[in-house]
């Protein structure tokens, strides 16, 4: 089953004296990339977040982010002077690189500084046993992630879909190449025989035999049965992908490339006015798969 690199989840919970929201999220990419943004003085709640997204999830940018408030008073938030100058330093150098390069830089507002991670942290009391929370934290991770990747099948299963459609189009037009085949041997046949007649006829001493030899190659390098088959090929192999439960988003990149290949060359060898207008059709929907493509896992 197709799965989408793209998804969301989120959850809440209140324990100990805490609340909290969990907010999952991820777009396409190279690689994996988990990002998180979680309260430092959680212990172990950041490991256990990467080993259940790195069992669940094989390609994409993952974000995630932990909010969470005290039901009392104590847990104020404060500032933290080690992140504050962190934080003005690295948009320090950023504004230094940006004006020598010409740009512009907006101007900053506190409210965005205090945005900045490590600026503001909400620290638990010293005297706090945080044991609870982080044990209703760590029980709560499974079932997130399990609607992460929920949210990531249910795209996937629409991805799965288009780009079905989108192979069986690329399959009826290869049926409608081969359709073409014989008019356009016929027509070919013809086009030579002609140029062949006005070689003969312009070219004193020509080699009859020669040039019937030349012309047969030209028709030879113009023949796309080839591209054809492997277009065909191609199409087979994009089916048993989208079937498949294992990632398989790099393979059919890989793919759409050699569709791509396979669809210039008959392009380029068609010569023939009907099979040109069938290989420019193939460049347009390929084109479309390799956007719904770049999605998949």
């Amino acid at each position: 089953m197709t799965q989408s690199m793209t998804g969301f989840a989120s959850a809440a919970g209140e324990q100990a004296g805490f609340t909290w929201t969990w907010d999952i999220r991820a777009v396409n990419a190279r690689g994996l990339d988990i990002r998180t943004r979680l309260p430092d003085w959680l212990d172990g709640i950041e490991d256990a977040l990467r080993k259940a997204l790195k069992g669940a999830v094989a390609r994409g940018n993952v974000s995630v982010a932990l909010k969470i408030a005290r039901q009392d008073d104590a847990g104020a938030l404060s500032l933290s002077p080690e992140g504050l100058l962190l934080a003005l330093g690295h948009l320090s150098a950023i504004s230094a690189e940006a004006e020598a390069r010409g740009l512009q830089v907006s101007p900053i507002s506190p409210a965005d500084i205090a945005a900045m991670r490590g600026v503001l942290d909400l620290r638990a009391p010293s005297e706090q046993d945080n044991a609870p929370l982080i044990d209703a934290l760590l029980a709560q991770i499974p079932d997130l992630v399990e609607d992460f990747t929920q949210s990531r099948r249910q795209e996937g299963v629409e991805l799965g879909r288009i780009l079905s459609a989108q192979i069986d189009e690329v399959d009826l037009l290869i049926t409608a190449a081969e359709a073409v085949l014989d008019q356009r041997a016929d027509a070919r046949a013809e086009g030579l025989k002609s140029a062949l007649r006005r070689v003969m006829e312009n070219t004193d001493g020509a080699d009859g035999d020669r040039v019937a030899q030349e012309l047969a190659m030209i028709a030879v390098k113009t023949d796309v049965r080839e591209e054809l088959d492997r277009l065909r090929a191609h199409v087979t192999a994009a089916r048993q992908h989208l079937q498949s439960d294992a990632p398989v988003g790099r393979k059919l990149d890989f793919l759409m490339q050699e569709f791509n290949r396979e669809a210039n060359t008959l392009c380029s060898k068609a010569q023939f006015n009907e099979l040109t207008a069938i290989g420019l059709d193939l460049k347009h929907v390929i084109d479309q798969m390799r956007e719904q493509v770049q999605n998949v896992e």
